[in-house]
């Protein structure tokens, strides 16, 4: 695997690094010793699979708080997403800073969400079918979002929302929840 960190200290682009002949290609997708010696944590709790039906499907922004915070390890399988991760850590120089990722299926990169992390990505073609892997068992009381039109985040999304779950498009703005999002997420932080 090529692995490049983005601006985000621990987000990283994962290339596949192929090996081709005449059937094809053959490459590593996860290794927990690569990941282990990059800093970043090997460990796969769950694997999901995402399918959105409509270009211009929100998903996000999505988190878990500690103790359950989790790392994912994101991978557009057929179709193309614009994956998009805030950092949450609030010691981080880069503290609500973001970054943007096209994954597709062509270029078959992937995106590791470290912990603290709010995730979420727009579908930019019909029928895609996302994989994750994740660090933690999903836990719906540590679950937290924040809203993907927040002024203050200054996310850029292409394309129009055509498809928003009703429970992620009413996160509240980080106006609203900055002060609880500061206090959990601090490293050693009290929920």
């Amino acid at each position: 695997m090529i692995f490049t960190e983005t601006k985000l200290k621990g987000a990283f682009i994962l290339d596949l690094d192929r090996r081709e002949d005449d059937r094809g290609f053959f490459a590593r997708a996860f290794c927990q010793r690569e990941f282990a010696d990059h800093g970043l944590k090997p460990v796969i709790a769950q694997a999901n699979v995402a399918f959105s039906k409509k270009k211009g499907t929100l998903r996000g922004m999505h988190f878990q708080f500690p103790p359950a915070a989790e790392t994912k390890l994101v991978r557009a399988t057929r179709g193309a997403i614009l994956d998009i991760i805030v950092d949450l850590r609030p010691e981080s120089p880069t503290y609500l800073e973001h970054t943007a990722v096209e994954l597709t299926c062509e270029n078959q990169r992937a995106l590791y969400v470290p912990e603290r992390f709010a995730h979420g990505y727009q579908v930019l073609e019909d029928n895609t079918e996302t994989s994750y892997q994740v660090g933690e068992f999903y836990t719906p009381a540590a679950e937290g979002g924040l809203l993907y039109s927040d002024p203050k985040l200054e996310l850029r999304w292409p394309l129009p929302v055509s498809e928003i779950s009703p429970k992620d498009a009413v996160w509240k703005s980080l106006a609203e929840v900055e002060p609880e999002v500061r206090r959990k997420m601090a490293v050693g932080g009290k929920s």
